[in-house]
């Protein structure tokens, strides 16, 4: 069912008044036993292609604020840059390292640059002028209680947050906007391959993607050893299927291949040291590392790629796994260099 403006407003604000100790950053999403347990998006509007939607499928209505450094938010920008929309939805970026939103409270988060040149790559709000992410969503909802977090799908006619779950925007950017599409043809989701992207996706996100923040975030060694466990047999099912085929589901490019590439593109630069995933480094998988290099290269999805902006976000705003924020020199691989794939 999709809410009208005002009716959303208010379902998000009694659910949320009733949740003023929910987590404000991931670094607060801890269980008693010390493990990583990430809470869910909370707005959860969908655009349509129907003109009678409350959020139709219009040119230049939408406005995407990511972080580069953010997986969830990359794979979104990802979408707009495969799909063509980049005339039909603006996007801004942020700074990659968290700062302070309010001089009043202790909360760390995503900020805006105060002018262009500050942060190269990221830009000063276009739409509301707005200091931080946190405004964004207290501007769409007053007793907004949870996280402050990106993407962040913008409707500029309503003045208000649509989606921040990646999940259903990259839906909403594979079909709702195709009249508008310079490349409409692209379908990440085809109905015939829904059922097996659908299973790759949840072992991918939930022993891979949200894997390596299960390892990164542990307090405890019990969490931690169970998480880097199944990060690798991950990895290894991945490396084995991709010694046989080009993609994740087979040879053609989908949704799986996107959710999974933003966590693989981010493996040796940080996890495996920030988060300790330090079993395997990415480059030691030959097919997983290729694969990776044959997404990257992909029209448009270098452009979702800031390593700069990925390595300062990780190392700089996790105080508690990395208290001076050193960054390390890492290995600048060359995901632009020759790659094996074309061989299925």
């Amino acid at each position: 069912m999709i809410l009208s403006s005002s009716a959303s407003r208010f379902i998000v604000t009694r659910s949320f008044s009733s949740s003023s100790k929910m987590a404000r950053s991931a670094l607060d999403e801890m269980t008693e036993s010390g493990a990583f347990n990430r809470t869910p998006s909370t707005f959860r509007n969908f655009i349509s292609k129907e003109k009678t939607s409350q959020f139709p499928a219009e040119p230049g209505r939408y406005h995407l604020y990511i972080s580069y450094a953010c997986p969830w938010a990359s794979r979104c920008l990802s979408y707009v840059k495969l799909k063509g929309l980049d005339k039909a939805i603006s996007y801004t970026a942020v700074k990659p390292i968290w700062e302070r939103t309010k001089e009043n409270d202790e909360h760390f988060g995503w900020v805006f640059p105060s002018s262009s040149t500050e942060e190269p790559g990221a830009e000063p709000d276009p739409l509301n002028g707005a200091k931080s992410i946190r405004e964004l969503y207290e501007f769409a909802s007053s007793a907004y209680a949870g996280k402050y977090t990106v993407p962040v799908l913008w409707d500029k006619k309503l003045k208000t947050i649509v989606s921040n779950e990646s999940a259903e925007i990259i839906r909403m950017l594979n079909t709702e906007f195709n009249d508008i599409a310079e490349n409409a043809d692209l379908d990440l989701y085809p109905a015939h391959m829904q059922a097996q992207i659908d299973e790759v996706n949840e072992w991918v996100y939930d022993m891979i993607n949200n894997g390596v923040y299960k390892c990164g975030f542990a307090k405890k060694q019990g969490p931690y050893d169970e998480a880097v466990e199944k990060l690798y047999e991950a990895l290894d099912k991945c490396e084995e299927i991709l010694s046989k085929q080009r993609y994740i589901c087979g040879k053609t490019l989908t949704e799986a291949d996107i959710r999974l590439f933003v966590t693989l593109i981010r493996f040796d630069e940080v996890y495996t040291v920030h988060f300790k995933c330090n079993k395997k480094l990415l480059r030691e998988y030959p097919n997983l590392f290729n694969y990776t290099k044959d997404v990257y290269q992909i029209p448009g999805m270098s452009s979702s790629v800031h390593m700069t902006h990925i390595k300062k976000h990780y190392y700089g705003s996790h105080p508690s796994i990395n208290p001076f924020g050193i960054i390390p020199i890492g290995s600048n691989i060359n995901y632009s260099s020759p790659h094996d794939r074309e061989r299925f």
